[in-house]
């Protein structure tokens, strides 16, 4: 079995793949982060089906890379991040063989919902976070899109199903899930753009991190992602 990951980002997911695969199959990871991509291949070297390049799903000429060359291909938690997801779809389709399978796994960010209420700086901040985004043609619903994409894709006889993403308070991984401390990476990762872009202010940056870290450890009783999987077999 062949398998594309679009938008590896370091590889967890895609590495993951490669073992349930196992030495018979093959799986590449594209990315069109450079810093991504070097964290992949020194995390995931060993991995002997296992590869990585750097690629933009938008610009990447398919047809002579791939041709239509892999059973499935897959794009987890990326589309929201690309300014033309429909075009991006048509790339995957492209890429994955007759009968073979596109898979997406994405986020409503609009939805995302937090008990308590979260403090309000990093209420502040996830706005601006939206905002931001929105500035830069990434789409805040992308997982209530995917459908539609997938059908003006060519891609019919849709299955999906809301997963949604749950973190609760009492779990065992509660303080170490990538789920509940993610948006405490965000502020710190992605927040210096918020700043640069006039949306934020580095103190109300530098006070969402304090306090959300703080109701993680204290207050936060449940998250609650919204996400969608959308799959379809392409027609031979």
């Amino acid at each position: 079995m062949t398998i594309l990951d679009v938008g590896c980002g370091t590889g967890a997911i895609t590495a993951d793949i490669a073992k349930a695969v196992g030495p018979g199959g093959m799986v590449l990871g594209i990315d069109r982060d450079d810093a991504n991509l070097a964290v992949a291949i020194q995390e995931h070297h060993g991995i002997g089906n296992l590869h990585f390049e750097r690629a933009d799903i938008l610009t990447l000429d398919v047809g002579n890379r791939f041709g239509s060359s892999f059973d499935i291909v897959t794009a987890a938690r990326t589309i929201q991040w690309i300014s033309e997801p429909g075009h991006a779809i048509v790339q995957m389709k492209r890429a994955a063989k007759p009968e073979g399978h596109v898979i997406v796994l994405d986020y409503n960010l609009e939805a995302t919902r937090w008990e308590p209420e979260p403090p309000a700086d990093f209420r502040r901040f996830y706005r601006a976070f939206l905002d931001w985004r929105t500035a830069n043609n990434w789409d805040n619903r992308t997982a209530s899109h995917l459908t539609e994409l997938f059908r003006s894709a060519g891609l019919v006889d849709i299955a999906s199903h809301p997963t949604d993403e749950i973190v609760r308070r009492g779990d065992s991984d509660f303080f170490d899930a990538y789920a509940s401390r993610i948006w405490l990476y965000v502020i710190e990762a992605v927040g210096p753009n918020l700043v640069q872009a006039g949306l934020l202010d580095e103190g109300v940056r530098r006070s969402a991190q304090e306090h959300y870290s703080s109701y993680i450890q204290r207050t936060l009783r449940l998250q609650r992602h919204s996400m969608l999987p959308v799959d379809r077999r392409v027609p031979s």
